[in-house]
């Protein structure tokens, strides 16, 4: 009895751990089914690289399509900004070229003004100075005539007092 109680005892503990424990077949297919899985994920995981890859490598290549149009807009930018800026630069040349000759034209024309004007003060001066002169000679010719003249009326005048001096000196003597 103890024996086949021990027997029955060592059974259920044998079925219990056979229970916790996987027949070689049962370990085979448990493997191969991790190993499917195993595969399917690395297949997943590649596809899902490459579709990642091919969709990174896509973006790139629009990126690098809207680089190389932005580049060529700001190429166009810039070479129309250095046209417009030598535009304007010749533009702002010309008009002062433009200035510039007139400003000399006008400046040809004050000197001539003032040459004309300075030669009309000359006639004007000589002229007057002309005058001038003719005024003083007649002035100084009339000056000599008036002391010509005072010259006479003095020397008759003390001609005159002489000779009522000697009129009254020969009466008193």
């Amino acid at each position: 009895m103890i024996v086949s109680a021990l027997l029955k005892i060592m059974n259920s503990n044998m079925d219990l751990v056979y229970q916790d424990m996987v027949t070689k077949v049962q370990q085979e297919i448990s493997l191969q089914q991790v190993m499917s899985h195993i595969a399917s994920a690395k297949k997943d995981m590649i596809i899902l690289e490459k579709s990642e890859f091919s969709a990174l490598r896509t973006e790139n290549e629009k990126l690098k399509s809207e680089l190389e149009q932005l580049k060529k807009q700001l190429t166009d930018e810039i070479t129309k900004a250095r046209a417009n800026n030598k535009l304007d630069f010749n533009l702002e040349k010309s008009r002062v070229k433009e200035m510039y000759t007139d400003n000399e034209r006008k400046l040809l024309e004050l000197r001539t003004e003032i040459v004309e004007m300075h030669s009309q003060q000359d006639r004007a001066q000589t002229q007057t100075k002309r005058k001038i002169d003719t005024e003083v000679a007649g002035l100084k010719t009339m000056l000599e005539s008036h002391k010509l003249d005072s010259i006479k009326y003095l020397a008759g005048s003390v001609f005159t007092c002489l000779t009522i001096a000697l009129g009254f000196y020969r009466l008193w003597m």
